[in-house]
């Protein structure tokens, strides 16, 4: 014969809540213990350059609202401790090769200031990506300190950068570095079918190269190269993903 105990209604509740805690926390650590990647310092590299203002011709949106909109998504949900920073580049005239500004310095809990940074953004100029790259590099100490680079864009380099030769520059004097590159509508700049340039710097340095189209595609490369969804796919998946690509034919 069996017998049940009947424990009290309060009891119950608070067996219940410790055994969803106890069951969350093997997760947590999973995510954080099994690849570093997560909580190394990282410079979020931002295209401010004219064509994010450009439109696409199904919709009178300019890119800037829909990269904005995804980083309002997907920012909070970057861990409070990882030591997060930005680069802008492409504001001011539009002429200008070395409108680059570092408005955030690799501070923890910086979401909020890296969104506030990016809502301010008016696109304007040129792209020069390969010196934003190589100046994020130098800010994260990527000599003696690990480090992770995104880079968010929708254009080619504009300003003679070769991104390649200093993708193999930074790696053979990194620590440990890798870059990430976010290609947003990178077939309006380089063409159906071309190879987009500035994916050589994640195939140089193990990162992921994703090519997106829509916003909720944008979202999901965010949420891959900057929390820690990134460091559970490394370890889930067999073979290298640096070459992965997210690819989707509506806008």
């Amino acid at each position: 014969m069996k017998y049940q105990i009947a424990l009290p209604r309060r009891k119950q509740v608070v067996i219940a809540f410790l055994a969803g805690v106890m069951a969350a926390v093997p997760i947590v650590a999973r995510c954080e213990d099994k690849s570093g990647e997560c909580m190394k310092d990282l410079m979020f590299v931002f295209d401010a350059s004219g064509s994010m203002g450009t439109t696409d011709l199904t919709t009178k949106e300019p890119h800037i609202a829909r990269v904005k909109r995804a980083l309002h998504r997907i920012l909070p949900e970057i861990p409070r401790s990882r030591r997060m920073g930005l680069i802008i580049y492409g504001e001011g005239a539009y002429n200008q090769c070395d409108s680059i500004e570092l408005k955030v310095r690799p501070q923890t809990n910086a979401a909020s200031l890296i969104v506030s940074e990016v809502d301010k953004v008016q696109p304007a100029g040129r792209t020069p990506l390969t010196q934003s790259v190589k100046d994020a590099a130098e800010v994260l100490d990527y000599r003696s300190s690990p480090a992770v680079i995104v880079l968010l864009t929708d254009g080619e380099e504009t300003c003679a950068g070769k991104p390649c030769e200093m993708a193999d520059a930074l790696k053979a004097k990194a620590a440990d570095m890798t870059i990430h590159v976010i290609g947003y509508r990178h077939r309006d700049a380089a063409g159906l079918g071309a190879v987009f340039g500035a994916r050589c710097l994640a195939e140089q340095t193990g990162g992921l190269y994703l090519a997106v189209e829509s916003e909720d595609e944008l979202a999901d490369a965010l949420r891959r190269t900057l929390t820690c969804q990134l460091a559970a796919s490394h370890t889930q998946q067999s073979t290298p993903v640096r070459k992965a690509e997210i690819s989707s034919r509506s806008p």
